[in-house]
């Protein structure tokens, strides 16, 4: 090996020792709350987080913008109290009226409002509500430009100035990614800078660093505040929402999903399917083999069920043995592909070595012309069992369609 090979070498095992190096400082650093690098992902940026997490997020921003909203609708104007003291006719009018306007704003964003608590509602809100106060700074510096300030005045406009700063401190109390917090900090940075040119500032790294500096520090305390708060946020959803042994979603979290699905597919007029899933025999896998085989079986086959269901599909675990996969736009010929890849691909293997197989019934919401996702489980259960009375290992469709996979007959 020539001299240039062990140089690319030596750099390709640095570059590695160096990721290892980051990897073992991140699992060093959140080793108390047991995150993983997947999960710091998540509270970086907001890509992957699922619907469920999305929506309980948005609940909490939105219930601590009513409250902050409610706070700053009842102070903002009583400060009016203060401007009638320090500034003479007709500033403090309009310092009074500009206070009035940004206390209409609160109260809008704080009354409880029939909304339907989205994540992008969320965002508007928590934009509305950061930038009522910068735009209350830019327009008190128009306002008191040609006044000569001093004493308890010149306080005052020195304490409007810190608003920005108010501002990134106050995103500490919502749970956001990192990104998040840098797009809701930026209008801040805006109008601190506005404000310095708009009160006769040459800018200056000298004069005006350490105060961008001091506020790029509040937006990096409110970062760490708020992907904590994301994570605690998750964690909670998760432990409520997934099932901890086959990291499908619960019976609770499943029935919100379906009744979701359900209601959207109902007003496109969109075909849905689900299947249910029995896993056949498995009493005997605990009976012969002991729980902790029964349990690895039932994990094998939601792993199995994952890997052959789509991206958009979702897994629940019904109850026991019973999982009920939501096929979303899925006719009853989809399901029935769906089932074949799934059988062709294999359900995992039982403690002896014998293939697990599992009984299943499918209903579709146009084929069996059902008005709720209820109708939709029990007539999907009911095929379910008959497909476990007339011989495992099979699926029935709407219309009698049957499945058998052992034999290989479709009919």
């Amino acid at each position: 090996m020539d001299s240039s090979s062990h140089i690319q070498t030596d750099i390709i095992e640095e570059g590695a020792d160096s990721i290892r190096g980051w990897r073992s400082f991140a699992a060093h650093l959140f080793a108390p709350i047991k995150i993983t690098w997947g999960q710091f992902f998540d509270l970086l940026v907001p890509l992957r987080h699922s619907p469920h997490i999305r929506r309980h997020a948005a609940s909490v921003i939105i219930s601590r913008i009513q409250l902050v909203a409610a706070l700053f609708a009842v102070m903002v104007p009583l400060w009016s109290i203060i401007d009638w003291f320090v500034f003479p006719w007709p500033q403090w009018a309009l310092m009074t009226t500009l206070r009035i306007g940004s206390a209409v704003v609160f109260f809008l964003l704080a009354w409880p409002w029939q909304i339907s608590k989205t994540r992008l509602q969320a965002d508007s809100m928590l934009m509305a509500l950061l930038l009522v106060p910068p735009v209350f700074y830019v327009l008190s510096i128009g306002i008191t430009a040609e006044l000569q300030v001093t004493g308890t005045a010149l306080l005052v406009t020195k304490l409007y100035a810190l608003m920005p700063n108010i501002v990134l401190a106050g995103l500490a109390i919502f749970p956001l990614t990192a990104f998040e917090v840098a797009l809701f900090s930026a209008p801040a940075f805006a109008f601190a800078i506005l404000g310095l040119l708009m009160g006769g500032h040459q800018l200056s790294l000298d004069q005006h660093g350490p105060m961008l500096w001091l506020m790029v520090l509040v937006m990096g305390v409110a970062m760490f505040s708020g992907m904590s708060q994301l994570h605690y946020i998750t964690a909670l959803v998760n432990r409520a929402m997934i099932d901890p042994l086959t990291s499908a979603y619960t019976r609770r979290s499943g029935g919100e999903a379906l009744d979701l699905q359900f209601r959207l597919a109902a007003m496109k007029n969109a075909p849905m399917a689900i299947a249910f899933f029995d896993l056949d025999k498995f009493k005997s896998i605990n009976d012969t083999y002991g729980h902790d085989e029964g349990d690895r079986a039932l994990k094998t086959l939601a792993d199995k069920l994952r890997e052959g269901l789509r991206r958009g599909d979702v897994l629940v675990r019904w109850g026991g043995e019973e999982f009920v996969a939501i096929l979303t736009d899925t006719t009853p010929e989809g399901a029935r592909i769906m089932l074949e890849r799934l059988r062709t691909a294999g359900f995992g293997l039982r403690p002896d070595g014998v293939p697990l197989t599992a009984s299943i019934g499918v209903a579709e919401i146009n084929a069996d012309k059902v008005s709720d996702w209820p109708q939709l489980i029990e007539l999907a259960d009911q095929r379910m069992y008959e497909a476990k009375r007339t011989g495992r290992d099979r699926a029935v469709l709407p219309g009698g369609e049957v499945m058998v996979f052992g034999d290989k007959e479709i009919f």
